[in-house]
């Protein structure tokens, strides 16, 4: 189940501003979708510090910091892989706040996982980064991105207030 109620990025950005917060994001099966709607604002720039796009597993390893034993034991789409990635990006960004995104959209599952699977990850700065699982379910690749996007805005959301 998503993150209730939904947050345009526009809003997310205000809750940012008021808490003084920069916001990065380590996303792998939304492409830098997360990223691109939170720049779509005006004056983004003073609230989103960086975006990370890693869609292979050595991007994840090479840019964020997650360990190839992490990878081989639990897949890449697991919460524990985005739990790496989220604090990883925390650690090699200026940002407060991260969210990280890993996932199958599809078409089609993988060997052991169903489309729509999707684990996030948020990590902030003196708390215990945190990950869950979400099951999209089978409703073709843009909607599973599209979901995936509206429930990382959710949960950055969340993590502020």
């Amino acid at each position: 189940m998503a993150c209730d109620p939904q947050i345009t990025a526009a809003q997310l950005l205000d809750l940012a501003r008021g808490a003084g917060t920069r916001i990065a994001t380590a996303e792998s099966c939304t492409g830098g979708l997360v990223i691109a709607e939170l720049t779509e604002v005006a004056g983004s720039s003073s609230m989103v510090e960086c975006g990370f796009v890693t869609y292979s597993n050595a991007a994840k390893q090479q840019m964020l910091g997650v360990k190839a034993d992490t990878l081989a034991t639990y897949g890449a789409v697991s919460e524990q892989v985005a739990v790496e990635m989220a604090t990883g990006a925390l650690e090699r960004s200026n940002a407060d706040l991260t969210v990280s995104i890993t996932g199958i959209a599809g078409p089609g599952p993988s060997e052991h996982k169903p489309e729509g699977r999707v684990c996030f990850a948020i990590a902030q700065k003196g708390r215990h980064t945190a990950g869950e699982t979400q099951d999209f379910g089978a409703q073709g690749r843009s909607a599973v991105r599209r979901a995936s996007v509206d429930h990382a805005l959710s949960m950055l959301a969340k993590a502020l207030t």
